[in-house]
């Protein structure tokens, strides 16, 4: 060893280079070998990235390094989620192209990245704003639309007056438009929706094939998907005008409650709703007055109940009182039918709502153990089981038997030509409207004309590509204004014609790049043959946040395109593993400005201080590492500091994987530490060991208890990452580091040497350097090197690991003195049961309990327990 310091400073950027040079993480589509994808979920291109955006990638990058050493072509792909609003809003206050602004942190981020030293083929990076990467999504856009998946209709949308744009849910804040300040109406617009709800069964029985996902991301998304069996129910309008159909139609999971019904009610969007509003000013205020809120469903649940009362009655379908029919802002178009029965004794929403208008209060199931005769629902409904009462011939029934009871009933009875009662499967989840009103975004390949409606944009026009001269001096989408872009001729007729000005939800762009990845750079954009080679993604690694809409719409697009016959596959993801956050506290300064890390320092005191003035400085709890709170640490500090394979290091060690981890001083000082006592131990080794040593026909004890430890250690660290148990595998290091520390420091006592510890020594030393190749890449080059081993460490193989050192050759017994443990004893395994007695009478433990007699029994259960009667 030429130095005694390992300088990570001048390594790190040398191997990064060697690496690029040789194209070793470049992968081939023919290679022969098993193969084996790990993906990250790819990052939005919104600046600068700090040093918690890395913990998933570092993850995901020991993954593949390892699976390269087991033998197979690894597939580590790079790209950006590239479209999107902030790129909009960075046009508007920064007076540029959002394109611009994308390319430029794009290539800021690249540069990051790579200084993190991640196995990643750059050469198959892609980009979701490239022409040829959204020309290939216009074109599965129009293969869902001529497979039945895509379609177009009037939605209701939040739209923000001002802006002249919709708003997602998480855009409208109190109300308002989160950039106009606007109240925001609820507007019907023409969308355009993939049909997802034609595969929720599908998606729902997935589920059961993916048991390589965290058990939470799966429960999350059958509750997203809602599948719940009911009935439907028809009531029959009373004395209605002959303009308004005969029934109202209403679906429910709780057709046991019907005889506590107090009321009908219909969305503000029912088409009876919207009958009834064209001829009554007041109930068309009020439908307008609901439309100002927004549409999300944890908005309308939250918002306070209104109704109008539309002065309409319906029969009650089991024989009870006819029910007025309100419309209510609380129910939703999107689900069921539009239109629900309120049973207000145990339900809270109709409870709000019954006691606000003065209807009926009237309780139908029973609690268990409840008297019927001073059972109330004053202070709020009762929402569990029980039995029914007040039910007629439901009373004394369980919920599940009166359900059944109801069905059958309704189903006999008859309403028109077709039963009241109808069994149904409804599901939560609703159709994908993908429409945005926004200019950042892949443009929606249809071109609209007054004779033909909407056209499909011919193939051989694809890509639809963005104008780039566009203007972001008005509000609303620039697509709208622009002179030419949106003015073409008819491909059907050849008339005048408009383009569609809306552009794709970026959750379209995410759904489908991994696929892409598949093919080769150079190569179509989606191939089968590639696609059907790499897919599905072996190991997925990303946010918890993702775990319903990105990763129920991926598996949505690969299903439908499996239908298509475009892919193989019906899931994209095999495994999915979502890690936890890196934390940092968060630092203030006298005036309550927000303070980054490195502008903090400790005084004499110890106290923190402003770096440079003194001020005192407070310091507030560890929160997820964010811009808008400076708590980041950039990784050009880390690099230029400590180096990257001790970020690295620090972040697999700290925690599980899974859970957040804080990033602190003196945990990546820890690290460097460590980094550092490996490079020592290697140089030790080598010092001690001859180069080319021969391994001897015979082992000594000391060598063999060395190399047992360093073949465990392989196959031990090998279990952790296979099951990415990181954290597990960074703490045998460190165990094996101490008895491969205390290794040498007996050999270096022992004068010269023998040639099986001197095996031992350097196979110790280069199964540590391989089993932290993966962890600490760049460290493990260079111990490689000093090494003297052939190649590259990024593409050396794992540690062949000998079986026979495997074996335990002693076991641990518990020590029982009349039923009590009192301790244990560690003997040869195959050790009889007098030589177990005789060392067991030896112990302290059990000569004091004995006290001089002669124990009354020894019962030795072999590789089990001893028990000592005394």
């Amino acid at each position: 060893m030429t130095t005694e310091r390992y300088n990570a400073r001048e390594a790190e950027p040398r191997w990064q280079k060697i690496w690029d040079e040789r194209g070793i993480f470049r992968t081939r589509n023919d290679d022969p070998r098993p193969k084996y994808y790990v993906l990250e979920m790819f990052p939005y291109p919104s600046g600068r990235i700090h040093i918690g955006h890395g913990r998933n990638y570092v993850m995901g990058d020991v993954v593949a390094r390892f699976k390269r050493m087991k033998g197979f072509n690894v597939l580590h792909p790079m790209g950006w989620d590239a479209f999107g609003l902030p790129a909009e809003n960075a046009a508007i206050e920064r007076k540029t192209h959002p394109g611009k602004w994308t390319y430029e942190n794009i290539a800021t981020m690249r540069d990051q990245l790579k200084l993190l030293g991640l196995s990643l083929d750059w050469s198959r990076e892609i980009a979701t704003c490239d022409p040829e990467y959204y020309g290939e999504q216009q074109r599965i856009f129009l293969e869902f639309l001529k497979g039945g998946f895509v379609y177009r209709r009037e939605s209701e949308v939040n739209w923000d007056p001002v802006d002249n744009t919709v708003l997602a849910n998480e855009q409208v804040i109190d109300g308002r438009g989160w950039r106009s300040g606007a109240l925001v109406e609820r507007r019907k617009l023409a969308q355009w929706f993939f049909r997802i709800t034609a595969l929720a069964q599908e998606l729902l029985d997935g589920l059961d094939t993916l048991d390589r996902w965290p058990d939470k991301v799966r429960l999350m998304q059958r509750n997203w998907i809602g599948r719940s069996e009911g009935l439907h129910v028809r009531f029959a309008l009373e004395n209605a005008p002959a303009d308004l159909p005969r029934e109202i139609k209403v679906y429910t999971t709780r057709p046991d409650t019907l005889f506590g019904a107090s009321f009908l009610a219909l969305s503000p969007g029912h088409p009876l709703t919207e009958t009834l509003a064209a001829g009554n000013p007041a109930l068309a205020a009020f439908v307008e007055e609901c439309r100002r809120g927004g549409t999300s469903t944890a908005e309308i649940e939250t918002q306070e109940k209104m109704g109008f009362d539309t002065g309409l009655k319906v029969r009650h379908p089991l024989g009870g009182p006819d029910l007025p029919v309100y419309v209510a802002n609380f129910v939703l178009m999107e689900y069921g039918t539009g239109a629900i029965f309120g049973c207000p004794a145990h339900d809270q929403r109709d409870f709000d709502f019954a006691s606000k208008y003065g209807l009926p209060i009237t309780p139908v199931v029973l609690p268990p153990d409840a008297d019927p005769a001073t059972f109330s629902v004053a202070g709020g409904p009762y929402e569990g089981d029980g039995t029914l009462y007040n039910s007629r011939f439901l009373d004394g029934l369980a919920v599940p038997e009166a359900k059944e009871a109801v069905a059958a009933r309704l189903e006999n009875d008859v309403l028109g030509n077709a039963p009241v009662g109808e069994r149904a499967v409804n599901f939560r989840l609703r159709d994908w409207g993908i429409s945005r009103q926004r200019y950042w975004g892949c443009p929606i390949p249809i071109i609209h004309c007054d004779a033909c409606g909407p056209v499909p944009v011919p193939e051989d026009q694809l890509p639809v590509r963005l104008p780039d001269d566009v203007t972001f001096d008005q509000p609303g989408n620039p697509l709208d204004r622009h002179p030419t872009w949106k003015h073409v001729d008819c491909p059907q007729c050849g008339a005048p014609a408009r383009r569609e000005t809306d552009t794709m939800d970026t959750f379209v762009d995410s759904s489908w790049y991994f696929a892409r990845f598949a093919s080769e750079p150079g190569t179509t954009p989606l191939q089968k043959a590639a696609a059907d080679k790499w897919l599905p993604v072996d190991q997925y690694i990303g946010g918890i946040e993702h775990a319903i809409l990105h990763l129920l719409y991926s598996r949505f697009f690969i299903r439908t395109l499996k239908k298509l016959g475009r892919v193989s596959v019906e899931e994209p993801f095999a495994g999915l593993f979502t890690q936890g956050m890196i934390v940092h506290e968060t630092y203030k300064d006298a005036e309550g400005r927000w303070l980054f890390p490195e502008e903090v320092e400790r005084d004499a005191e110890g106290q923190p201080v402003k770096v440079g003035t003194g001020e005192p400085v407070t310091i507030g709890a560890p929160e997820k590492m964010s811009k808008s709170k400076k708590n980041v640490v950039p990784p050009e500090i880390v690099a230029d500091t400590y180096g990257v394979d001790c970020a690295r290091w620090f972040m697999l060690a700290d925690t599980p994987p899974e859970r957040d981890s804080e990033w602190t001083s003196a945990g990546i000082e820890g690290a460097w530490r460590f980094v550092q006592r490996i490079w020592r131990l290697v140089g030790d080794a080598l010092a001690l060991a001859p180069e080319n040593v021969a391994r001897p026909a015979d082992f000594g004890s000391e060598s063999i208890a060395l190399r047992r430890a360093a073949h465990k250690l392989a196959a031990q660290v090998e279990d952790d990452v296979e099951r990415l148990r990181f954290n597990v595998a960074v703490a045998r290091v460190h165990s094996f580091a101490n008895v491969f520390g205390d290794a040498l420091v007996a050999a270096r006592k022992g004068g010269e040497v023998p040639a099986d510890l001197a095996f031992a020594l350097r196979e110790a030393a280069a199964f540590l350097v391989a089993v932290v190749a993966p962890m600490v890449p760049h460290l493990a080059e260079e111990c490689w090197q000093v090494l003297g081993t052939a190649g590259l460490a990024a593409e050396a193989r794992w540690p062949a690991v000998e079986p026979a050192l495997l074996a335990e050759d002693t076991v641990t017994l518990p020590i029982q003195i009349n039923g009590k443990r009192r301790g244990e004893i560690v003997v040869p395994k195959d050790a009889a049961p007098g030589e177990v007695e005789k060392a067991v009478l030896a112990l302290d433990v059990v000569t004091q309990a004995l006290d001089g007699r002669a124990p009354k029994r020894i019962i030795v259960v072999p590789q089990r327990i001893v028990n000592v009667v005394a």
